[in-house]
Parts: structure tokens; sequence; C-alpha cells
């Protein structure tokens, strides 16, 4: 069963919400991290880390890899901006 769209956060949350994400940057819509891993092959696992994490919430980020550097990127898409849904996912990452 798929949850319900999530709304947008209000201005003020997003920004109280980035209190607790101090590695991500808000960037319009969107928070983003750049991580930086010690071999391609590490951040191809990181990625497929990520990828599993993202499907169990059933919230997708945007991936870039660049050799050791993976730039993630979230926003939920269907609400047109930041939701809580993004902060969690990004919570659940920084506990890796």
């Amino acid at each position: 069963m798929v949850d319900s769209v999530s709304e947008a956060l209000k201005s003020e949350r997003v920004q109280q919400k980035m209190l607790t994400a101090p590695d991500w940057k808000l960037s319009e819509d969107s928070i983003i991290r750049t991580f930086k891993l010690p071999s391609f092959r590490s951040a191809l696992a990181f990625v497929q880390w990520v990828g599993e994490v993202a499907e169990a919430a059933d919230h997708h980020p945007d991936i870039d890899i660049r050799y050791t550097k993976v730039k993630l990127t979230l926003s939920t898409h269907s609400a047109g901006g930041l939701t809580d849904k993004d902060f969690d996912l990004a919570a659940q990452i920084d506990q890796r």
C-alpha cells in the first residue's frame, strides 16, 4: 500500500529540520550531500546500500556517482518540495 502524498514543509519548518541534518546543504526544494568514499568499488557498495534503504522507505534519492564521490539529492517531487520523508531518509543515510 502506498502512503498518501506528503505535504511540502513550510520554509521555517525546513530551517528547523536542517538543524538535524548539518551535513546536508539546502538547495531550493532539495537537500544535497556529497559523500567521499575510498574507492570506486566502495562508492558502488554505498550506492547499493542507499538503494536498499531508499526502497524500504519507498522514497528514492537522485544519485550521481563520480568515481569515489557520490552525490545524493533528496526532494519529494510529488509534493513539490521537501517533506519529512526527505529528512527521515537523510537521517537513515547519516547513520551508516
